[in-house]
């Protein structure tokens, strides 16, 4: 192995969870479906400047650290949001507002909206949402596009960049002093005290329809990443959070592929509620700070939905420390053709480099020179200033060559 990989020999955790059901038949459609996704992409890929994001195939990676190959789907590109986010908030307001329309006799599409056809009555609505960022970037983004208004409700953590970047697209931000999850609690106590409606990525007892709409849109990305492979992948590693981003790639291949790759699922150290999961076998989960460079993988609570399909398909859970994080932010930068990648779009690559180091876990993890790797790279800089701050140069900067 070379030099520049052989710096990702880091500490780590890693759960096996014996209880999937490897070989069963996908029985999830109640949540997530190709059924539901059909819908999903025929509104989203109605939508202006749509386009599939970039595969980036790795050969010289995949030969330095032993395996067949290395695909990395770049999320840098989606719409004007810099983040897969962009499917699953916008998708799931556009949803709610369709839904609303017919509740008064009037069928609507994606594009009836964005065209402003039912602005009289779409302008009566407010959508709110907690956010780490991105999700609530997303919702505010679809609420302007798709013509409501929209509250967010971020926490202490949250950077000055992320708040203005989802205030530029006309929602009312409000800062909070407590953590993530907290900003979750007072955003659906807001909701019922003024009729507004909550567009969370995270599902709880009482509020699922519309986190599987979240969800549901992010399979958009999943299916363009195999139209875009040659061959099928052997290995998934995928970010945490709430889980509602790896529960959608798992739904859809797991229900698309005859044989399913292996899932890893890679959590920060100080916000692994997913991992903490797996452990305990149910739901758990993680108080305190969530003090993690991963900004949008700083999450405490799992998210129900989600949780039921990870348990019966994910086999190994990971959580990696944050000093990994730069170092993938720093190899993507400096590639022959530049990527630019966020805290939060580097965490499964970081787990893989870091099992690729430890000869004990990657063989836990079957991966060997005939593996098939699949990574998304699920943001760009949404933060400029703290990318900036981790990879020693702007995002322009990395994307000229400088």
């Amino acid at each position: 192995m070379t030099y520049k990989y052989s710096d990702f020999d880091l500490s780590f955790s890693h759960f096996e969870n014996r209880r999937i059901q490897a070989g069963s038949e996908y029985k999830h459609q109640d949540i997530l479906s190709l059924e539901a996704f059909e819908l999903a992409n025929k509104e989203i890929t109605s939508w202006d400047k749509y386009e599939p994001t970039p595969l980036h195939i790795f050969s010289d990676m995949a030969k330095d650290v032993g395996v067949s190959s290395i695909a990395y789907k770049d999320e840098n590109l989606r719409f004007s949001l810099k983040s897969f986010k962009a499917l699953g908030g916008a998708y799931a307001v556009a949803n709610l507002l369709i839904k609303k329309l017919k509740d008064i006799d009037i069928n609507a599409s994606s594009r009836d909206l964005i065209d402003g056809t039912y602005k009289h009555e779409t302008s009566k609505i407010t959508v709110c949402c907690a956010t780490d960022g991105n999700h609530g970037r997303s919702v505010a983004w679809g609420a302007l596009q798709f013509g409501c208004n929209c509250e967010i409700y971020i926490h202490r953590n949250v950077s000055i960049g992320r708040e203005e970047a989802i205030a530029k697209y006309g929602a009312q931000v409000n800062r909070i002093k407590g953590n993530y999850d907290d900003s979750v609690r007072l955003a659906a106590e807001v909701a019922d005290n003024n009729d507004y409606t909550v567009v969370s990525d995270t599902s709880y007892e009482g509020y699922t329809d519309i986190p599987k709409d979240v969800m549901q849109g992010y399979t958009v990305m999943v299916d363009e990443a195999l139209k875009q492979m040659d061959e099928m992948p052997t290995h998934v590693f995928l970010q945490g959070g709430v889980g509602g981003f790896p529960a959608a790639v798992v739904s859809f291949l797991v229900e698309s592929l005859e044989h399913p790759p292996i899932f890893v699922l890679v959590e920060p150290a100080n916000a692994d509620c997913l991992f903490q999961s797996a452990v305990n076998g149910k739901p758990t989960a993680v108080h305190g700070e969530l003090d993690t460079i991963m900004a949008g993988l700083a999450c405490g609570e799992v998210s129900v939905l989600a949780w039921s399909i990870l348990e019966s398909y994910v086999p190994h859970f990971m959580s990696i420390t944050d000093e990994s994080i730069p170092k993938v932010m720093q190899l993507l930068a400096d590639r022959d053709t530049p990527i630019v990648a966020g805290e939060s779009a580097v965490t499964g690559l970081a787990g893989f480099l870091i099992a690729s180091n430890d000869s004990e876990l990657k063989e836990k993890l079957s991966i060997n020179e005939n593996s098939r790797v699949l990574f998304f790279g699920t943001e760009g800089d949404t933060d400029e200033t703290m990318y900036e701050e981790l990879v020693g140069r702007s995002s322009s900067e990395v994307l000229r060559g400088i």
